[in-house]
């Protein structure tokens, strides 16, 4: 995978190039709290026709450096890791806390962006108290939580195994301050401000950012469209019954922008 250095730090990503579409912006994702590139499934990560960039946040992945603990920060790097590879108006996928990114971003540089994708995610990401006090007292019990609620009533028992594997593979201070960042995260009063075209995606067994939550988003950003998928819970991209629908819409919506 290549890297990049951002202000002493290295950063990992996935590049994927496929066969352009003319003028279709690339496409650049971030991932969730204590998660990493491969929450991402290899259907939007190596998207057929379309320019990828899957990113790794610094503290997580094969990234280098430590997490950060604001919402904001993190959405610094994003404009840094853009700025040094030079993209053009792209669009930016976020799941959960990236979600929260790509929103941040669209407040701070709407005007760099074609588009936004946003799964289980919303403009205010409350955390159960369970979580934050988990992460500190009982790191174990509370990934194991985690892993139970990210996923829909039928998900592969492997899939949870391997989210569960990832999410201990994390420091668990960059875990912790991840969480802590998005609970601290409320943008409730300003999404309505953007009006660039917008994919939200949530599953309708989503426990960690319900539906309401996307449905807020939908209704204050005059230029989105909601889909729900029923079952899915809040790794919907990853989940077996769901991924290719969410991959497939992600294209569709890809297919009605242009890069400026």
């Amino acid at each position: 995978m290549p890297s990049i250095i951002i202000d002493g730090e290295k950063l990992h990503y996935q590049h994927h190039r496929g066969a352009l579409q003319p003028k279709a912006p690339p496409l650049v994702l971030v991932h969730g709290a204590g998660g990493n590139l491969m929450h991402w499934p290899g259907a939007l990560r190596r998207l057929l026709d379309y320019e990828v960039y899957a990113l790794d946040l610094p503290g997580h992945g094969r990234s280098g450096g430590p997490g950060r603990r604001e919402i904001g920060a993190y959405t610094e790097v994003v404009r840094e890791v853009a700025d040094a590879l030079k993209l053009p108006a792209f669009v930016l996928g976020g799941h959960s806390m990236g979600g929260a990114i790509a929103l941040e971003f669209a407040l701070r540089y709407g005007g760099r962006l074609a588009g936004l994708i946003l799964v289980g995610t919303g403009a205010r990401l409350r955390v159960a108290p369970q979580f934050l006090s988990g992460m500190q007292n009982d790191i174990e019990g509370t990934t194991g939580l985690l892993a139970e609620w990210a996923h829909g009533e039928h998900v592969d028992p492997n899939l949870q195994r391997i989210y569960l594997r990832r999410l201990r593979e994390v420091d668990p201070q960059v875990l912790a301050d991840d969480f802590l960042a998005c609970d601290a995260f409320d943008r409730r009063a300003d999404v309505a401000a953007i009006t660039i075209p917008a994919l939200i995606v949530c599953g309708d067994a989503d426990r960690m950012t319900p539906v309401k939550t996307s449905q807020f988003l939908a209704t204050q950003m005059p230029g989105a469209r909601l889909i729900i998928m029923p079952g899915a819970g809040h790794m919907a991209m990853l989940e077996p019954d769901s991924r290719l629908v969410v991959a497939d819409a992600v294209r569709r919506f890809l297919g009605t922008l242009s890069s400026k």
